[in-house]
């Protein structure tokens, strides 16, 4: 028995000094910020846009643009579909939406239906004598959106990680809208140029005939080419083939380098299948322009001079910033949908000064308050509730610091809010004693039989407001989840300091002083 209280003594204490060797940095921190503590296992608590100042941006997807993309990949599987069941068309068109077509020949309509439904059976389709019409229904809408969107934040990410700020806040918002916190980052330029390239790269050859400068603006293209500016020089006309001979998703890696003559370029690596296509295609037009395309703009339009398999460069006037970016928006990947920028704030670091030091007040006004009201009303008792209260403030720190959770201003009234429900538990089990003692019983059993008879309710009433907490933390974003995050660490250490930390603290007096003569008094 003896072993075992001096093995629950040292377990508590060094949850105790784990939690201040966690939390340890957050104040460190606070007196020098020019000194590193690299040899504590804890780090800082990440301080969120309200409380480090930063830049908020809304973005807002194209979807409108997907949904003409995904309708001419509709129209080609259409095309394929028909010609495989041997199905006579004309006049296949992709239109404002409707994928429209007229058969050909005496074949059933229903046949031609089930064909159609084949390729996805949520597809809406009509039909006039023999001209039918295709469009995507609300349903597969709805699909496209959600894997774009699914898609899009993904991107968003490793754009922004890539760029080295410091715990970024990404997190969609209704259907089609993004928000990017960046805490820190005052100037938000270098993002929004990033997250404004789709970054869709593709190699397409330039007509073999037609030069540049004989392509006048508003020309009319021939059929199977499309006239394309230069990205750098806008008043610069290319001939290009509409097919893509090799896209930006067989793009593998992508760095930036120099060429032959000290120019920034990048260097691009492409995958076993791109790199395949890529000898093919440069081996059997030698002598060719060959236009690397970014976003429908020409890049470059190099002569290949040979084959060329797996890797090559793109070069341009290009300046070391500009490769760097490059590059990095071609190995996150192109974004599904185009990204227009619908809000742009920024949160100056003076606000963010003046938010923690109000949190700090309400936070040490409110601990004193709490601290006064036990002491005056539960005296030696009312001082292991203050003792257990510090002990979860700690916790609550080294947790924030061990997850590396955001702390923001929302997230600070769940912590003071958590001071006050702390004590809620001692004052439970404190009323509890009293009144197992003044039922009969011997001090100690009064103090067992009071901390067994409260678990139960603290437990209750803690786990409800837990599954409160889950949901806010479910469902809601942005402030709501800083609430939820901090209320929810608070309510787990609070329940261990006053069913552990408190009773072992009352025990261990007891055995020591009458602790009677200092509370249960009428």
């Amino acid at each position: 028995m003896k072993n075992s209280s001096k093995i629950k003594s040292f377990l508590i204490l060094m949850s105790v000094l784990l939690g201040v060797v966690y939390a340890m940095p957050n104040f460190i921190s606070i007196s020098n910020n020019n000194v590193s503590y690299s040899f504590l296992p804890g780090k800082k608590i990440n301080l969120g846009l309200d409380l480090k100042g930063g830049s908020y941006l809304l973005l807002k997807a194209d979807m409108e643009v997907v949904f003409e993309e995904k309708l001419q990949g509709l129209l080609s599987d259409i095309r394929y579909s028909l010609r495989k069941s041997k199905i006579g068309y004309k006049k296949l068109i992709a239109k404002k939406g409707i994928v429209s077509f007229e058969k050909r020949g005496d074949t059933p309509n229903e046949k031609v239906k089930s064909v159609i439904i084949g390729l996805n059976k949520n597809l809406i389709i009509d039909n006039k004598n023999n001209k039918f019409f295709v469009n995507f229904s609300d349903l597969n809408k709805q699909e496209i959106t959600k894997a774009t969107m699914t898609q899009a934040i993904e991107i968003v990410r490793r754009r922004i990680d890539e760029t080295g700020t410091n715990e970024p806040s990404i997190q969609q918002q209704g259907a089609d809208r993004i928000i990017v916190q960046l805490p820190g980052l005052d100037d938000p330029s270098r993002i929004k140029k990033l997250l404004g390239k789709t970054a869709k790269l593709n190699f397409q050859l330039v007509h073999p005939s037609i030069s540049s400068d004989d392509i006048e603006r508003g020309s009319n293209a021939p059929p199977g080419y499309v006239i394309l500016e230069e990205d750098k020089n806008p008043s610069r006309l290319y001939m290009v083939n509409k097919r893509v001979m090799v896209s930006g998703e067989m793009l593998k890696d992508a760095s930036p380098t120099f060429d032959r003559n000290n120019s920034p370029s990048v260097s691009f690596q492409l995958s076993p299948l791109g790199g395949k296509k890529f000898g093919r295609v440069t081996g059997q037009n030698i002598g060719k322009p060959f236009a690397i395309i970014l976003d429908n703009k020409v890049v470059s339009a190099p002569v290949i001079q040979s084959q060329i398999f797996s890797s090559g460069q793109i070069t341009g006037s290009f300046s070391v910033q500009e490769t760097n970016d490059l590059a990095l928006v071609l190995r996150s990947g192109a974004l599904p949908a185009p990204m227009i920028i619908l809000e742009e704030r920024s949160v100056g670091p003076g606000l963010g000064s003046d938010s923690i030091s109000s949190g700090k007040i309400a936070s040490v006004a409110g601990l004193i308050a709490v601290m006064i009201f036990m002491l005056m009303t539960y005296g030696i008792f009312g001082i292991f509730a203050n003792i257990a209260l510090f002990c979860n403030i700690i916790f609550i720190l080294a947790l924030l610091s061990l997850l590396q959770a955001t702390l923001t201003l929302p997230g600070i009234a769940g912590i003071v809010l958590t001071m006050g429900m702390a004590v809620d538990a001692n004052v439970l089990i404190f009323e509890r004693i009293k009144e197992e003692y003044k039922a009969g019983r011997e001090i100690f059993d009064a103090i067992e039989s009071g901390f067994q008879r409260a678990i139960s309710t603290i437990v209750d009433a803690n786990l409800t407001t837990l599954f409160a907490a889950l949901a806010l933390f479910s469902f809601g974003s942005g402030p709501i989840k800083g609430f939820s995050v901090t209320l929810m660490i608070g309510i787990i250490t609070s329940m261990f300091t006053a069913i552990v930390i408190t009773k072992y603290l009352v025990l261990a007096y007891s055995k020591k002083r009458d602790i009677k003569n200092y509370i249960f008094q009428d």
